[in-house]
């Protein structure tokens, strides 16, 4: 494969980060961003890096698992030398790469950038990015109230539409004031800031940004 431009890498998902070197002989360890890692990172599989500028193909020539973490080698990074330059690049693939997901489920970058309105037709903002924690899935929305955090759920999330780029939501009472109150001098932190106790999306999309 080619190398490719910056507006194709822009254009790219992200499915993981080299952490570190594991050894002498080229290995490194990954933070993956995707579920399926196994499927992902196997050996033959291809990412991009950018590498000196470049945006460069990487061609995977042995893969295990430590953990949850995917250990690898790359063709042409067969030292530690080599290798240890890798530290800290994005790896990356081609949108039409990803796996296909099952109804009702969505890939994290697919939600960042749609704008988000409630039932009544309200405009609320826009999600900036999507958080996964203890608590379930939150779509950071951006609007005029400041940053909102809005669980990924059935019961609030009433349409996902990323085709037309719209999240339709029927909010409960008082969570589109939290941000307000936070603001407030002479209140206690708002709760939006404690994660715990937000209900679980029924349909929650991948783990990561864009995990592929």
């Amino acid at each position: 494969m080619d190398q490719r431009d910056d507006a194709t890498w822009d254009d790219m998902v992200l499915v993981g980060i080299v952490a570190r070197t594991h050894g002498l002989r080229g290995h490194v360890v990954l933070n993956a961003l995707t579920d399926f890692a196994d499927e992902r990172f196997k050996v033959g599989a291809v990412v991009w890096g950018r590498i000196a500028g470049a945006v460069t193909p990487l061609h995977i020539e042995s893969m295990r698992m430590q953990g949850a973490r995917p250990v690898v080698t790359f063709a042409g990074y067969d030292d530690l030398d080599r290798a240890e330059g890798l530290a800290g690049v994005e790896l990356r693939i081609p949108e039409q790469a990803l796996q296909p997901l099952a109804d009702g489920s969505w890939y994290h970058h697919q939600l960042v950038g749609c704008a988000v309105v409630t039932d009544d037709g309200a405009h609320v903002g826009a999600v900036s990015k999507v958080e996964d924690g203890a608590g379930g899935t939150l779509l950071v929305v951006k609007g005029e109230r400041g940053e909102i955090l809005i669980p990924l759920a059935e019961e609030i999330c009433t349409l996902v539409d990323v085709a037309e780029q719209r999240i339709q939501i029927a909010p409960p009472p008082g969570l589109l004031e939290l941000n307000d109150l936070a603001g407030r001098p002479g209140l206690p932190p708002s709760p939006r800031l404690r994660r715990t106790g937000r209900p679980r999306p029924r349909r929650p999309s991948p783990s990561g940004s864009g995990g592929s």
